[in-house]
């Protein structure tokens, strides 16, 4: 699934200001921490449509990748099927 993320939230929530400061304050964080904040961010937005040839960066963490394109909008792709968050009862 991939959605666009407002930056102003994401940059808010890390305590960063660009997004080249972004993948250190990941790194830094506890991991499941971090994947908490990310599956937040992704659960207010819809599915969303990007050109990977429009990318300028990105990075990846865990089931989750950031992409920065040219417009400077930032993405969040999971890999985490709908299946595998579901309860078991």
């Amino acid at each position: 699934m991939l959605t666009q993320i407002n930056k102003a939230l994401l940059f808010t929530t890390f305590g960063v200001e660009d997004f080249n400061s972004l993948e250190q304050s990941v790194d830094n964080m506890a991991p499941s921490l971090a994947e908490y904040y990310l599956a937040d961010l992704c659960s207010f937005n819809e599915n969303n449509y990007l050109n990977k040839k429009d990318i300028e960066k990105s990075f990846s963490f865990g089931e989750y990748t950031l992409y920065l394109d040219y417009n400077e909008d930032i993405y969040l792709e999971t890999d985490l099927n709908e299946e595998e968050t579901t309860s078991l009862w």
